[in-house]
């Protein structure tokens, strides 16, 4: 009888690494941790607010769907609680906004210094998309070169504001330094 033995081949692009995968999942748990604490201090904020029949107003109402945050050791999968103004027309309704994890985030500010950098040293549009992956692991979302060109046009518009910026009011100290020091050879005498 014929002993057959199935091994698999590891994907294209994957990497086989534990000790990431037991960051990344660190990284979940402190996520939800601080989430959680962030929302139990927001519904103890308003847990004086009362409606007629004497129930709580701003209540827990479930959580955001999933999605992934690209941090610095690959894609985390975090999700939000969603808190509920029971009492409230819609002008008046208080809502739940975590400063920890904004609505809109989708990686962390790290990643947004790391991206200019890497542009800045001479990583073209079309390259990023290989660096990240070798980063951040494959399938890095909002990451692509269609997004990369377009925050390069933002960093351009952000470098021509700054070079218009007012200086008026500010005062500047000049010190100018010109000369060479050669000492080829390791010779005694320098020119």
């Amino acid at each position: 009888m014929t002993e057959n033995n199935v091994v698999a081949f590891k994907q294209e692009g994957a990497i086989d690494d534990p000790l990431t995968e037991i960051l990344r999942s660190g990284a979940k748990r402190l996520i939800e941790q601080a989430v959680e604490a962030e929302f139990a201090a927001f519904l103890a904020q308003h847990g004086e607010l009362k409606l007629p029949d004497g129930r709580q107003r701003v209540v827990r109402h479930g959580h955001d769907p999933v999605r992934a945050i690209q941090t610095g050791v690959g894609p985390v999968e975090v999700e939000k609680p969603k808190g509920r103004d029971r009492g409230a027309s819609d002008e008046d309704r208080i809502r739940y906004a975590s400063s920890i994890l904004p609505k809109w985030a989708r990686r962390t500010k790290s990643l947004d210094v790391l991206l200019p950098a890497l542009y800045l040293r001479g990583v073209s549009t079309g390259d990023f998309q290989d660096v990240l992956t070798a980063l951040l692991g494959k399938g890095a979302p909002n990451l692509s070169p269609s997004v990369i060109a377009r925050l390069k046009g933002d960093w351009e518009d952000d470098y021509r504001r700054w070079q218009k910026r007012d200086l008026s009011a500010r005062r500047y100290v000049y010190v100018w330094a010109d000369g060479v020091y050669l000492q080829a050879r390791m010779e005694p005498q320098a020119e």
